[in-house]
């Protein structure tokens, strides 16, 4: 039987007596009490995220920003110190190898945030197409990742001292102290609403958490698990690795054009550029449910009596009162407005192809309108 890994934040998890669950290798906090409850916080207030678990991958060095730009489907070199981008690491027959976030932090110094079920992979992936004079760190295992997610969490964040946040702009990352803890921090995050990654070293995670809870509860701050995080990401149609992203889907499959340019020189471009030219096969699309059930992951979309495609993600929605979810089909099923069915226990339910994100704005607890970076 394998050992689960654990947080710096696993003790944390356990007092507050969340319901912990095997992801990707971790003993991750799925809910502390409600699921609702902790989507709700994140829409009205704020929640306090457990993201350990993800990785990061350090590049330094003369020639760090160059073979760093190679890798990724957008280029780095423009990328300001300080500032956060988001892009995908593709293969070299045009598949997603992982979505990142990159982070330009001095002139010749990087790192990716990975999704944690592929930290091991990309570790080997970068080091294998790495080229030129770059060291390369992995330090995932002495590093905690919190994320703070919700309308008040720049009021939170100057309640412990850290009021400078506010001037921090979507997609940019700076170093300050949050509680008496020295953090790294970006305006980022997983759930469609404002809010903030806050980087720390692991031996510091538990009282930074706490700090964030104990100071949050007057605001309505709960913390939040793996549930509450899902139903957010999809109410944002926020793409899943292993769910909508893998090594054989093109990025431009998934409707991630604008995180892809193709005029940057990168693993995986002319592939990218060859599968385009030559029309997709599928597309996602987000979609509501019209008949009353649940679409989950797995279950087949039918058309005209065919199955036609699968979905890659579905739950109900908390904010809307809606099964909602997100599917592969053909591009001429793919247009909003599009009707077809997802068979779920072996009934038929009509679904409707609509546009995405199915919540957004202040709807999702974002304070403010600001572009992708």
């Amino acid at each position: 039987m394998t050992t689960l890994r654990r947080t710096p934040l696993h003790a944390a998890h356990q007092r507050l007596g969340a319901r912990l669950v095997d992801f990707a290798g971790f003993e991750m906090p799925v809910q502390y009490d409600s699921i609702l409850a902790e989507h709700a916080a994140v829409r009205e207030a704020a929640g306090v995220f457990d993201v350990s678990h993800m990785g990061q991958i350090e590049l330094e060095g003369p020639d760090a920003v160059t073979a760093t730009g190679r890798l990724l489907s957008r280029p780095v070199a423009d990328l300001a110190v300080g500032q956060v981008r988001y892009a995908l690491l593709c293969n070299d027959a045009g598949g997603v190898v992982d979505d990142v976030t990159v982070y330009r932090t001095g002139e010749a110094a990087l790192f990716l945030c990975v999704n944690a079920s592929n930290i091991e992979k990309d570790e080997a992936w970068i080091r294998d197409h790495v080229a030129g004079d770059v060291a390369m760190r992995n330090p995932s295992a002495d590093t905690g990742l919190i994320a703070l997610q919700g309308p008040k969490s720049l009021e939170l964040l100057a309640r412990l001292g850290a009021e400078s946040a506010a001037g921090l702009k979507r997609f940019r990352y700076d170093r300050l102290e949050v509680a008496g803890v020295r953090v790294g921090i970006s305006r980022t995050g997983y759930t469609g609403a404002d809010g903030f990654e806050l980087y720390c070293a692991a031996d510091a995670a538990e009282a930074l958490f706490e700090s964030l809870l104990r100071e949050g509860e007057p605001l309505g701050v709960k913390p939040a698990g793996l549930g509450a995080r899902d139903t957010l990401r999809l109410e944002a149609a926020l793409p899943l690795y292993g769910h909508e992203l893998d090594d054989e889907t093109s990025p431009l499959e998934a409707g991630l054009e604008r995180f892809v340019d193709l005029s940057h020189d990168f693993i995986g471009a002319k592939a990218i550029r060859e599968r385009h030219e030559a029309g997709a096969t599928k597309a996602l699309v987000g979609f509501v449910l019209e008949d009353r059930g649940i679409a989950r992951e797995g279950c087949a979309v039918v058309h005209a009596d065919a199955e036609i495609g699968r979905v890659t993600s579905g739950a109900p929605s908390p904010t809307l009162g809606k099964s909602i979810g997100l599917a592969y089909v053909p591009p001429a099923l793919a247009a909003v407005g599009s009707t077809w069915s997802v068979r779920v226990r072996s009934r038929d339910l009509a679904a409707r192809v609509v546009e995405t994100p199915f919540v957004g704005g202040a709807q999702a607890g974002r304070r403010r309108s600001s572009p992708s970076a």
